[in-house]
């Protein structure tokens, strides 16, 4: 048996041995080596550096500039914040083996007066359908995928690395974007490849999806900022969940190109963080035309660049705006689990009235039928999804299992026992199978159709100009709906949490906490397409005048912070990820579960009780 140290509030933890190795260790004890820490020439021991779960893009600016921090030591507080809660949360499925030598260069390129821009330097996670061309794996959340390589990486992580961004691992998600399970079958955060994410205010909460590691990762700062991706909801609500803010893109403000689809008539990518203006940098990154996607020549931005969205953030943004608030579209979805959000709702519109803006109540959606736009987005979305897998496994330089169709996924995915199936089974693909039209069927043009008339003049446009409206305001719960059928931009920032006598309620399935005490939940802002600039300012301005974030805590958050990395002796990752050995595309998973039979001993990890013998989903899937 080997021993591999970990930064756990448990200390040491026994662990099998592995077939190969979990990292290159430097030694025996910690999965680092140990040297001399690389504090900064010039910085002073009495530094107090922000918790990482409350920093913003700015502080790091003012760390860089002040040169009390390089984003070597960054990105090692991030790496041992990982390795101390990820064996709960299962948030984060790879560590990018390059990123510290990724942070070494861009440090370098500090000291030679070389920015890129804000985000020079920063570590942003991506969700594990956005493709890169590195040692990482881009798998959508299943063993399917695992080993593939691609024949470009995707356009929105090339921005990043453009803007100087350090892409520092791959988030966990709902496998396949939540698009293969019913409800009752699965859970939301779940993959085979990833594990169940759990949200980090409960026991077993539900992160909601499918960017669940996405918006947990960020909510307990185990990243500045994080890329999810959005069909319907997969945004805003796991970031609603998260305590933090979701930017879901008008369609085609960001490419999509090299993004494992679910429908190239509804998905879109966006950022997702603890701040509006640290998701408004992030968007102003990633957002602009694509040759690979014909979506974002839509753009209006003719003569100029896309906006910078940072901006925008105004802390009187509120004021003069008309706000409407269409009240049908919210009352369908009402039930005894939503008066805690409708009370705090009620109130956040009396802030915004305080600050200036004039509320139009009843501002309702001139038609709001969600079980004719339901029937729609079925058919939309199963079409496209069948057009566009086949599309991405034509673009994979290397494919080890040759799948190249949804019929031969789904056919490993039955046949594979990790899985799960058919415990969790493929009630979607069945389903999207049988249908035999295409997404350029006349049945299936004629739901985008539909639903793009629901989504438009008969819902979000149709009540914005009928009452003269710039913005709708709704709970992030009843914000997505139309939105995602009509393409159109949503800022989610948060609104307030369950109160300590709320019951407990599961999700369909058992396995996961959908409500309960402490919880957070959001507030959304909805607009016309193109409209972020307007949603952001007021976003950030009802942001800054109630702090809500600041008012909720996660019952677990890492303890390691930047202090510990820059000025404590004997932390050092150089050779940590860069000398991680794998075998790329090999059948074992590249996650080890490394299992620790604890014989019944209860860990309690600041309020979590894990009273059974636990899989320790070690993080380091460096795919070599």
């Amino acid at each position: 048996m080997k021993w591999l140290g970990v930064s756990l509030f448990l200390g040491l933890i026994p662990l099998v041995s592995l077939d190969f190795p979990l990292l290159a260790l430097g030694a025996p004890e910690r999965p680092w080596s140990l040297e001399t820490s690389s504090t900064v020439a010039g910085s002073a021991p009495s530094t107090q550096y922000l918790p990482l779960d409350e920093i913003t893009i700015d502080d790091l600016i003012t760390y860089f500039a002040n040169g009390i921090l390089t984003s070597v030591d960054l990105v090692r507080a991030y790496i041992e914040r990982i390795f101390e809660v990820n064996h709960v949360l299962h948030a984060v499925g790879e560590i990018n083996p390059d990123a510290l030598s990724i942070a070494r260069i861009l440090d370098a390129e500090r000291v030679q007066g070389r920015l890129r821009g804000p985000l020079h330097g920063v570590p942003i996670l991506l969700k594990d359908n956005i493709a890169t061309m590195d040692k990482m794996n881009n798998t959508a959340g299943s063993y399917a995928l695992v080993g593939a390589t691609v024949t470009r990486e995707a356009t929105v992580v090339a921005k990043l690395r453009s803007a100087g961004a350090i892409i520092l691992g791959k988030a966990t998600m709902g496998e396949w974007a939540q698009c293969r399970s019913r409800k009752a079958s699965s859970s939301h955060g779940w993959s085979a490849y990833g594990g169940q994410v759990y949200g980090a205010y409960y026991p077993q909460q539900d992160p909601s999806g499918s960017s669940s590691g996405s918006a947990v990762a960020v909510s307990v700062g185990l990243a500045i900022a994080s890329i999810g991706t959005e069909t319907s909801g997969s945004i805003v609500n796991p970031s609603e969940k998260g305590n933090g803010v979701g930017i879901k893109p008008t369609l085609g403000l960001t490419s999509r190109s090299m993004v494992i689809p679910i429908s190239l008539r509804q998905d879109t990518v966006g950022p997702m963080a603890r701040t509006v203006k640290d998701a408004a940098y992030v968007l102003s990154a990633i957002s602009g035309q694509d040759k690979f996607d014909n979506w974002t020549s839509a753009q209006p931005f003719r003569h100029r660049s896309t906006p910078d969205y940072v901006k925008a953030c105004d802390f009187f943004g509120l004021k003069g705006v008309r706000i409407g608030i269409p009240r049908n579209g919210i009352e369908y979805f009402l039930d005894e689990r939503t008066k805690p959000i409708m009370d705090d709702f009620e109130k956040a519109v009396q802030v915004m009235s305080n600050a200036g803006a004039a509320i139009v109540d009843k501002a309702n959606f001139p038609a709001f039928d969600f079980p004719a736009f339901s029937r729609n987005a079925s058919i939309v979305l199963d079409t496209d999804f069948v057009t566009g897998l086949a599309e991405y496994f034509l673009h994979l330089d290397h494919n080890p299992l040759g799948i190249h169709s949804l019929k031969d996924l789904a056919s490993f995915t039955k046949g594979d026992p990790r899985e799960e199936y058919p415990d969790r089974d493929t009630y979607v693909w069945d389903r999207e199978l049988s249908r035999n039209i295409s997404s350029g069927s006349s049945e299936s043009f004629r739901a985008y159709e539909a639903n793009l008339k629901m989504g438009l003049e008969e819902g979000v446009v149709g009540a914005l100009d009928r009452y003269g409206c710039d913005v709708l305001v709704l709970p992030t719960f009843a914000s997505f709906h139309l939105p995602a059928i009509a393409g159109l931009p949503i800022v989610t920032v948060p609104l307030g949490y369950y109160p300590a006598d709320t019951p407990v309620v599961m999700n369909l399935k058992g396995t996961t906490v959908s409500v309960a005490p402490n919880i957070p939940f959001g507030i959304s802002f909805v607009g016309r397409a193109w409209s972020e600039e307007k949603l952001i300012s007021v976003a950030y301005a009802f942001e800054q005048r109630t702090m809500v974030r600041q008012r909720v805590k996660p019952l677990i958050s890492p303890k390691f912070e930047l202090q510990n990395v820059v000025h404590v002796q004997g932390i050092r990752l150089d050779s940590t990820l860069n000398n991680a050995t794998s075998q790329r595309g090999s059948q074992k998973t590249i996650l080890h579960r490394a299992r620790s039979q604890m014989m019944g001993r209860i860990w309690s990890l600041q309020g979590w009780t894990l009273s059974q013998p636990e899989t320790i989903d070690m993080v380091s899937r460096s795919s070599l």
